[in-house]
């Protein structure tokens, strides 16, 4: 499969450029486009800006996830995790991030707040039916393989 070019636009001057961080990496590390450090309390969330946008080309999304390190370092994370960037999107990307931790947790300017994994995008066709097609699960709901099957 061929690598989709994306256009990217900086907001902001001293926006970082996303990059892969390793050969092997799969996401693109996104950083904060902020003015000065940010402290998230426990339990708070904030809207971070990268100072991007970009235009992902059709049948692709950007995948907006967390990074493991700040989950163990900071315990921050992503809330809408993970956060779609559809290809038609041509605003700002930003990153809703959340202290899961005891302790204030600090952003600085340019920090890697999350990453940004590229993705082939299928749409569906829906077709309604009277009746589905069974399965040995069937109905079998949110726990139901720990249950030994009794849903």
């Amino acid at each position: 499969m061929d690598s989709p070019r994306i256009a990217v636009k900086r907001l902001r001057p001293e926006a970082v450029l996303p990059r892969y961080m390793t050969s092997g990496a799969a996401g693109l590390d996104l950083c904060a486009a902020i003015d000065e450090p940010l402290s998230l309390a426990p339990g708070e969330r904030r809207l971070v800006p990268t100072g991007l946008a970009l235009a992902i080309p059709a049948g692709f999304e950007g995948q907006v996830r967390p990074r493991s390190g700040l989950a163990l370092r900071q315990g921050l994370t992503m809330l809408n995790s993970p956060g779609t960037i559809d290809s038609d999107y041509r605003g700002e990307i930003g990153v809703i991030v959340i202290n899961h931790g005891q302790q204030a947790a600090v952003l600085n300017p340019g920090d890697r707040v999350a990453q940004l994994v590229i993705a082939p995008v299928a749409h569906a066709v829906l077709e309604e039916y009277d009746e589905l097609p069974m399965t040995l699960r069937g109905k079998g709901g949110f726990g139901h393989t720990g249950t030994n099957g009794a849903g």
